[in-house]
């Protein structure tokens, strides 16, 4: 049996040349920018990762050969079956009552959790452990570059979709570690009606609830979610058992998709968390500089307002005196600079030019030119310009 299911590779193909085509086209547009802040933005993924593996460590009861001996055999037979080795370490968890087990990997250790409420939901029927012991295998041998595939994981319908097929493909991985094929449906019926009440559910019409699963609605909603409907997972689950080719799963609404393309995909647990962290990060990649510019702009139109001041002073100086002043002491100027714009401003003696010179560390040692020309009406009037400073940050009316 074919343990990936059908649309996986092709969705794995799609999000692959996504995530490169974007990646490419930022380190292109920030100039290499970016590499700095994706390596920051995956490190603090795997600290996320590293969290949770701690946590799990720090509370859960690992399962060895003296430690749960039943279900360490389980996993080992799980595992040979899967084709997975070594055996990963595995913790049996009290997660409050959650029948959920999961599966995770940190750096190159495989760490498989079980929900105790499940185990003891299945004691009378332990095969249909196997089941979600093969589905979370089946998440460790399915987790593939998710940094890299991180740009394509947050589209609409694309993330989703993908993630809907890996978790087909974990139940097939599921039903393939079970010893008898009922126990596969079993253990989906535990997650279905619950501890207790799973012995009464009657699977064939819990299954036949997949066909109602065609309006605007519902189709909507999984669209925008990582994991298929519950009843669809049984019905896909009947039919391998039953040799079935075709899954009886009802069609989607149209409409649904053009609804959930307008739909964020960001409710995706840890890889999620590591997903909304690239997709920050790369915000502050492309915002980044544009900000910069933009409090360079505002620093310079402040400090050519300190030296419009100092040429004023120096004018007045001019039409009292026929000649421009030595200093700025001797035209009466004091600066005022209330925003620590400007580190401080000069006059030439000869010919009148007020520079000001910018505290801006990135513009040390270089000044915006005042220069003074007289007309014909023995008028003053002043040219701005920078000099070595770049005319996008200055004042339209100091740019060359």
């Amino acid at each position: 049996m074919n343990l990936v299911y059908k649309n996986e590779n092709t969705l794995f193909g799609i999000m692959l040349t996504v995530s490169v085509l974007i990646w490419g086209a930022l380190l292109i547009a920030t100039l290499g920018m970016a590499l700095p802040y994706a390596a920051a933005g995956a490190l603090a993924w795997y600290g996320a990762r590293a969290a949770l593996a701690s946590r799990v460590r720090g509370t859960g009861v690992r399962i060895g050969p003296q430690q749960f001996p039943d279900l360490y055999l389980r996993v080992a037979a799980c595992c040979e079956r899967l084709d997975i080795n070594p055996v990963p370490e595995t913790y049996l968890v009290q997660a409050g009552g959650s029948l959920y087990g999961f599966a995770t990997r940190f750096l190159d250790q495989h760490i498989l959790v079980l929900s105790s409420a499940m185990v003891d939901a299945l004691d009378d029927h332990p095969d249909a452990i196997n089941f979600h012991i093969g589905h979370a295998i089946g998440r460790l041998k399915r987790q593939r570059w998710a940094a890299l595939l991180a740009p394509a994981a947050l589209l609409p319908l694309l993330g989703a979709a993908y993630a809907r097929a890996r978790a087909y493909t974990c139940d097939r991985h599921g039903f393939h570690a079970c010893d008898e094929l009922a126990s596969a449906q079993t253990g989906l019926a535990v997650l279905a009606a619950g501890a207790r009440r799973w012995r009464q559910l009657d699977g064939d019409r819990y299954a036949a609830q997949a066909r109602q699963a065609d309006g605007f609605w519902m189709s909507f909603h999984e669209l925008i979610s990582d994991q298929p409907w519950l009843v669809k997972r049984m019905a896909v689950v009947r039919s391998l058992a039953r040799g079935t080719a075709t899954e009886p799963l009802a069609p989607r609404h149209g409409l649904a998709y053009l609804a959930a393309l307008c739909v964020p995909r960001l409710g995706m647990g840890l890889g999620g968390l590591g997903t909304v962290l690239a997709l920050a990060v790369l915000a502050a990649v492309l915002a980044y500089p544009a900000w910069q510019d933009v409090e360079a702009r505002t620093r310079m139109t402040q400090a050519v307002g300190v030296g419009r001041d100092a040429t004023g002073a120096v004018e007045r100086y001019y039409y009292a005196n026929g000649q421009s002043p030595t200093t700025l002491e001797q035209a009466g100027y004091a600066m005022m600079d209330p925003n620590h714009v400007v580190q401080y401003v000069t006059v030439d003696a000869g010919n009148g030019v007020v520079r000001v010179f910018p505290a801006d560390a990135r513009y040390r040692g270089q000044a915006i030119a005042f220069t003074p020309r007289v007309d014909e009406n023995k008028r003053v009037l002043w040219r701005c310009t920078g000099v070595g400073i770049p005319s996008t940050v200055l004042p339209p009316d100091c740019r060359d």
